[in-house]
């Protein structure tokens, strides 16, 4: 193109079209790249959460409740011991829960059961669950990671 030459309607209605083409390419691949590479999240840090009050589980029954980002599960032992653990099965992270009629921990995706203990006794679950501190202050039941004592 020359200098001071104005430009052509061929000219115009191809950069046109060019430019239309390219940012339609974009608007389409921006966010596909933002599902790809999703921003950093930092993980809640949570050590302790209120789980219950007091007396509100019955002996031989369970609560799920949240724990930072994921699932815990508090439960009253058939004995009236409080017990928690991670929320999360150790098979393929699916969310446990407590089954009364057989006083048993169990994770319903594949049928993996954990005893009150935590410890894996049926089904595919490799390992035991991880177990979390309870403690009790005035009218709450807290809980907390760490070793237990």
């Amino acid at each position: 193109m020359a200098e001071g030459r104005p430009l052509g309607r061929r000219t115009f209605v191809d950069y046109l079209l060019g430019g239309g083409i390219l940012a339609s390419f974009a608007s389409f691949l921006y966010p596909v790249i933002r599902f790809v590479m999703p921003p950093p999240i930092r993980e809640a840090i949570e050590t302790s959460v209120v789980a219950a009050k007091v007396g509100e589980l019955l002996p031989n029954s369970g609560k799920v409740f949240k724990f930072g980002r994921r699932p815990a599960l508090l439960v009253n032992t058939p004995g009236g011991e409080l017990r928690a653990y991670d929320g999360i099965c150790t098979h393929l992270n699916c969310t446990i829960q407590y089954r009364s009629d057989y006083g048993q921990i169990w994770c319903a995706c594949h049928n993996g059961f954990y005893d009150v203990s935590g410890k894996n006794i049926a089904g595919p679950p490799p390992r035991p669950l991880e177990r979390l501190n309870v403690q009790i202050r005035e009218d709450e039941v807290i809980v907390s990671r760490g070793s237990t004592s």
